[in-house]
């Protein structure tokens, strides 16, 4: 089949790939039609590693998908060729002890799409475990659907944060990660939302999400706005998902006495933040790894109409067109989010 293959770094390829994926008895195979191009996707182009995790030979890229069933194995019930479906990418040792306590994303075993040596999927097929394949409701798009896999992880964020109604959370970041939780976190109960960025054009769409604020870090300090928003008290929660290793240090600035702090953004360095100003507000602070026990609430949530990811998929490329995709993924222009590629049906 033709997949769109990272030879090593900073090398792409679309070309043919002989992979033989045999059809388990609980698996199902999936023809691919919505991909999302990932921040990781796009940092083993450039640098061929993330951490630990490192490129030594040809991979295919992608593990943002929704597609359509075409095969299922005999004990397979709850699914059947033509649903529509998303997937979580991925696949835990049900008998590793992380997985046993609970908290399978933890699994050093994990098989994650597009992490060496797993290929992706951005490809025409591929086979799946049934139990992490979910059918998407009827009015929800296979791009939105490929949006379960970034928005999962703001869930998973809004979850752990244990947001309460009422709540002002504040984001740092407005790319993919920043918007999804920005979106969780309205949806989880939320009252008002700052997101800080230095793109007005990612700022003024974020600000179309719900009852969400805009502050560009390059015209007043963040720790100004939110103070002046909370009446000198501070915010209920943060999220940092920027990565950025200022961001994260200014973090107890913004958070109010008791408050919650949340790393979802994954810098591509070690960071380090000024731990007495932890203590004297005793700010509760968490870490965010992708997600665990949420995609079927998030498919829920596009389901319902709680949750509208249309607005962040803000270019969409046709497979043909994977490589020239990457290239402006790698480049993108002001207020963009999320690309796409499609394949065909």
């Amino acid at each position: 089949m033709k997949a769109l293959v990272l030879e090593r770094k900073d090398e792409l390829a679309l070309r043919d790939v002989a992979l033989d994926e045999k059809l388990g008895t609980r698996d199902v195979r999936i023809g691919l039609r919505n991909v999302g191009i990932c921040g990781s996707d796009m940092h083993y182009y450039t640098h061929g590693r993330i951490g630990p995790f490192v490129v030594r030979e040809p991979m295919i890229l992608g593990h943002e998908a929704a597609g359509v069933v075409v095969e299922t194995g005999a004990e397979v019930r709850e699914l059947k060729a033509g649903d529509r479906v998303c997937m979580e990418p991925g696949i835990p040792d049900p008998n590793s002890r992380a997985s046993r306590l609970g908290k399978y994303n933890l699994d050093p075993a994990v098989r994650f799409w597009a992490t060496p040596p797993v290929h992706g999927v951005l490809r025409p097929t591929v086979v799946h475990p049934a139990d992490f394949t979910f059918k998407l409701p009827d009015g929800v798009s296979l791009a939105a659907g490929a949006m379960c896999e970034p928005l999962a992880i703001g869930v998973h964020a809004a979850t752990k944060a244990q947001v309460q109604p009422g709540d002002l959370a504040v984001v740092t970041g407005a790319g993919t990660i920043g918007m999804v939780t920005v979106l969780a976190a309205v949806a989880a109960g939320c009252a008002r939302v700052i997101v800080s960025d230095v793109d007005d054009a990612k700022l003024a769409l974020a600000e179309k999400l719900g009852p969400v604020m805009g502050a560009n870090i390059r015209s007043k300090r963040l720790a100004d706005v939110v103070q002046e928003e909370s009446e000198g008290w501070g915010a209920d929660v943060i999220f940092e998902a920027s990565g950025n290793e200022k961001a994260a240090a200014e973090v107890f600035d913004l958070v109010c006495p008791g408050g919650r702090v949340l790393f979802v953004g994954m810098p591509p360095e070690p960071i380090s933040y000024d731990v007495t100003k932890a203590q004297i507000k005793e700010a509760r602070v968490e870490h965010v790894f992708r997600y665990a026990h949420v995609y079927r609430r998030t498919v829920a949530m596009l389901g319902s109409g709680k949750i509208d990811v249309g607005p962040l998929i803000t270019q969409t490329f046709p497979f043909k067109d994977s490589l020239q995709a990457f290239e402006f993924a790698k480049r993108p222009p002001p207020g963009s989010v999320k690309v796409q590629i499609e394949l065909p049906g």
